[in-house]
C-alpha cells in the first residue's frame, strides 16, 4: 500500500474482511444433499446436515478441488496436511450447535491479491482461506422485517452444509472504496476459476471488521504500517449481513461515519457485532463481539486429516483476469480501460478473443466492449444469457467489416433488433432495407442536397464548417440512412471545393 502522511488529530480507518464464498458444487460439503436453491423450506436436508445423532460427515472432493484452485489463484501456501475443527456456538440456524470449519491448520495460508485502487496497483495480504460448512438461513417475518423489528423468525436448513471458502484478509484497507475494489477483483478471480456463481443469492457474504485509530497512536506517519499494539487497543465492530461489493462500501461508509462521530463527541465505541440493514442503510447492534476463546475450538474427530499433496499439483487454473488484461494490452494494443472491460468476465474475454481472431482487434474491441456490452448492460442482461447467439454477433461484425452495412445502422438498428426482437442480423438487414447504398446513388444524393440547400452551401463557403453536418443529414435522409456518414462528409467536401 502507498504510505500517507497523517497529521495530529487525524483518525485513521482500518478494515479487515472475512469473505464467505459459496462454492459451486452439486452437493453439500459433508453429505449428498443438493445445493440447488429450493422454494420449499427444509427440503434439501438429511440427517448429516441436520446434525442428527449418529450421522457422520463425508468430505466432498469437489469442494477441496475448488479450495486448491482458490489457493493457487491467491498465491497461497497449501500445506501437505490440513485439519477440520468444531467451532462451538449456539444460534438457531446452526442445527448441531457447532460448525465444522478449520482453525489453526487451514488449507490455504499467507496469500495475496493484487488490486487496482484509484488507478494504482497494490497488494492486499490474505492471512488464510479455509473450508467450512454454511449454517441455515433465517427469515425475519412481520413488523419491519428486519432483525431488530420482526414479529418472529423462521429457520430454513436448506442452506445448512453448503460448502464455503472463508477468505480472511489482513487489516489492509483504509477506506470503504478500497474494500469495494478488492471485492470486485476477488469476484472476477473466483468466476474465472469456475468455483463461484455471482448470480446465486447469498453466494458472497462479507463480515467486515472496522476500527478507527487516532493518528497519534500510530508510530511514524505511515498509515499502512499500523502496529499490533495500536490495533489491539482500538475497539472494533464486526459488520455482518453484507452481500455485495457495492453493499460493503455503503455499509462501511455508514459505520465509518458512525464511529468517527462518536469519537469526536467523546463517546466510546463499543466492541460489538452489528447487522447491516440494507433497506434502511444503517447498521444496528446485534450482540457483544465474541473473542476466539469463546468458540472453544477442538479437532473434528469424525473427519481424518486432509492430505492433498498427492494431487494438488494436478489441479490447473486458467489465466487469471490481471494476467489476461496485461496480455490483451500487449498482444492487441488495447487501452487499459478497454482491456479491463474485455476481461470483466471469462465469457466476455473468451468471446473477444474469438472475434479478434477473425477481425481487426480494434474493431472487435469496439463491438464487444462498447456496443455489445453497452446494450446488454442497458437491458440488464449477462453475456452468458445470449451464449447461443454469439455467432450472430460475429456475423454482424462481419457485415460491418465487409462494408455491407454502416456501423451506425449495425449498432443502432441491427444489434438492438437482435436483442429485442430475436431476429438474426441478415433478417434485420433484409427486412429494414439496410444494405449500403451504391456509390452512384450516394453521389446523386450529394449533388441533390447541394442543389436544394443553397443557404447551407453559402454558410459553408463563408467559413461555417458546421454547415457540412446539415448537408450530411440531408444526404442520409435521401439514402434512408444506408450511406456511411464519413464517406458522405468526404464526398460533400470534395464536391463543394470543386
Amino acid at each position: 500500500m502507498t504510505a500517507q502522511t497523517v497529521q495530529q488529530g487525524d483518525l485513521v480507518t482500518v478494515i479487515g474482511l472475512e469473505v464467505h464464498v459459496q462454492l459451486e458444487t452439486d452437493t453439500k460439503i459433508f453429505c449428498g444433499c443438493s445445493t440447488e436453491p429450493s422454494d420449499e423450506p427444509n427440503d434439501n436436508v438429511c440427517p448429516v446436515c441436520l446434525g442428527l445423532p449418529g450421522a457422520l460427515p463425508v468430505l466432498n472432493e469437489g469442494a477441496v478441488e475448488a479450495a486448491v484452485k482458490i489457493g493457487k489463484a491467491i498465491d497461497a501456501d497449501i500445506p501437505e496436511e490440513t485439519r477440520f475443527h468444531r467451532k462451538n456456538y449456539y444460534y438457531p440456524d446452526l442445527p448441531k450447535n457447532f460448525q465444522i470449519t478449520q482453525y489453526d491448520e487451514p488449507i490455504c495460508q499467507d496469500g495475496e491479491l493484487e488490486v487496482s485502487v484509484e488507478g494504482q496497483r497494490r497488494t492486499v495480504a490474505i492471512e488464510r482461506a479455509h473450508l467450512e460448512e454454511d449454517p441455515g438461513s433465517l427469515q425475519h417475518v412481520g413488523g419491519g422485517g428486519g432483525i431488530d423489528s420482526a414479529e418472529y423468525t423462521l429457520v430454513d436448513y436448506n442452506r445448512a452444509g453448503t460448502p464455503l471458502m472463508e477468505i480472511v484478509t489482513a487489516p489492509d484497507f483504509r477506506s470503504p472504496s478500497e474494500v469495494r475494489a478488492f471485492l470486485a477483483e476477488l469476484e472476477e478471480v473466483l468466476e474465472y476459476l469456475s468455483v463461484f456463481d455471482a448470480e446465486r443469492d447469498g453466494s458472497l457474504r462479507i463480515d467486515a471488521n472496522l476500527s478507527i485509530i487516532p493518528a497519534d497512536d500510530i508510530d511514524g506517519d505511515d498509515t499502512d504500517e499500523i502496529g499490533s499494539d495500536a490495533l489491539e487497543a482500538a475497539n472494533r465492530t464486526e459488520v455482518k449481513n453484507i452481500s455485495s461489493h457495492k453493499g460493503a462500501e455503503k455499509a462501511l461508509a455508514y459505520e465509518e461515519t458512525r464511529q468517527k462521530n462518536a469519537i469526536q463527541r467523546g463517546r466510546a465505541v463499543e466492541q460489538e457485532t452489528r447487522h447491516w440493514d440494507e433497506s434502511r442503510g444503517i447498521t444496528v447492534s446485534m450482540r457483544s463481539k465474541e473473542e476466539e476463546k469463546d468458540y472453544r475450538y477442538f479437532e473434528e474427530a469424525d473427519l481424518p486429516p486432509l492430505r492433498v499433496s498427492h494431487w494438488k499439483e494436478e489441479i490447473a487454473i486458467p489465466e487469471l483476469p490481471s494476467a489476461r488484461r496485461e496480455r490483451f494490452r500487449a498482444e492487441y494494443g488495447l487501452s487499459e480501460e478497454a482491456a479491463s472491460k474485455l476481461t470483466s468476465t471469462k465469457q466476455v474475454a473468451d468471446f473477444y478473443e474469438d472475434v479478434a481472431g477473425e477481425f481487426d482487434p480494434d474493431l472487435a474491441a469496439t463491438w464487444v466492449a462498447d456496443n455489445l456490452l453497452g446494450e446488454l448492460n442497458y437491458r440488464d442482461i449477462e453475456i452468458t444469457e445470449i451464449e447461443g447467439r454469439l455467432e450472430e454477433v460475429k456475423r454482424l461484425v462481419e457485415l460491418v467489416a465487409d462494408d455491407e452495412i454502416t456501423a451506425k445502422n449495425a449498432r443502432e438498428t441491427v444489434l438492438r433488433s437482435m436483442l429485442d426482437d430475436g431476429r438474426t442480423p441478415d433478417e434485420v438487414v433484409k427486412e429494414e432495407g439496410l444494405g449500403k447504398t451504391g456509390e452512384d446513388e450516394v453521389q446523386r444524393a450529394v449533388v441533390e442536397a447541394i442543389d436544394e440547400n443553397p443557404d447551407a452551401v453559402g454558410d459553408y463557403e463563408a467559413g461555417d464548417d458546421g454547415a457540412i453536418n446539415f448537408l450530411v443529414g440531408q444526404v442520409m435522409q435521401k439514402t434512408g440512412g444506408s450511406a456511411d456518414p464519413g464517406d458522405v462528409n468526404q464526398l460533400l467536401r470534395s464536391e463543394l471545393e470543386g
